[in-house]
């Protein structure tokens, strides 16, 4: 059925078949076709945006127009198809690129001090990858009822015990508001909120005006799509210390 809505215009034109698009799409709506971007089927794309950010050349915008109306049943099954299919073939990196491919090691973080020649050294609390924002997928795996941490990225150069103190047991995103687009983010949360059932989100900043805009990005995202998840802010001194802590509403 045919209605006026927002959904994903790709401008072949302008496109290089990079395919930086496609991992970002958690509906699977856009694959590379004889080397361009192309939408599937209007009914995979929902409109967000999410992989907006991922296209250096401005080949993909969202526009309103009449389309099919997106179906959630459809894009289940067409996911469930398309991991069948990637299972039985060679894995691959999009423009060999290793931040494509998710990783969670978790399970090596008892090993990991016992690994090191050096006992003095604190172990990594790290638990998967990637971590930047624009390059987690929101269907990724570690992020199913996770509890959150979403690092400004100049906090972990001026906060010495980031691991220690705020990293353990957490999943990390980490980006900057300033140079990455905001409208990116606010739909990458809202793909994450509406995927993964997020049980808490602590969001470090640094004390700078450019940082502060981070936590009004994720409660933008998770009122897109009508959630309420206990966040807590921290804002980090540019000699290190902790200046405030204070949670926010929802």
């Amino acid at each position: 059925m045919k209605t006026q809505r927002k959904i994903i215009q790709i401008d072949e034109e302008k496109c290089d078949g990079c395919g930086q698009c496609v991992p970002t799409c958690a509906e699977g709506a856009i694959e590379i076709i004889d080397g361009k971007a192309k939408l599937v089927e209007e009914i995979y794309c929902d409109g967000l945006g999410a992989c907006l950010g991922e296209c250096s050349r401005g080949a993909l915008k969202i526009i309103e127009r009449e389309a099919d109306e997106f179906d959630s049943t459809a894009v289940e099954e067409h996911m469930k198809s398309k991991k069948i299919a990637s299972a039985q073939e060679a894995p691959t990196m999009v423009c060999g690129c290793p931040s494509s491919q998710i990783v969670s090691f978790a399970s090596l973080q008892p090993n990991r001090k016992a690994n090191r020649t050096d006992s003095n050294i604190m172990a990594s609390a790290l638990s998967h990858w990637p971590v930047q924002i624009r390059l987690v997928p929101p269907t990724a795996p570690f992020l199913k009822d996770a509890d959150l941490l979403v690092v400004a990225d100049c906090t972990p150069v001026a906060y010495p015990r980031l691991h220690d103190d705020f990293m353990k047991g957490k999943v990390v995103l980490i980006g900057c508001p300033k140079f990455d687009e905001r409208d990116m983010y606010v739909h990458r949360f809202a793909q994450i909120f509406q995927e993964a059932d997020i049980r808490s989100i602590t969001v470090l900043v640094m004390e700078v005006p450019c940082c502060q805009g981070l936590p009004e990005i994720i409660r933008e995202g998770m009122n897109m799509v009508g959630g309420k998840i206990p966040l807590e802010k921290v804002v980090i001194g540019r000699t290190g210390e902790i200046l405030k802590r204070e949670f926010l509403e929802g």
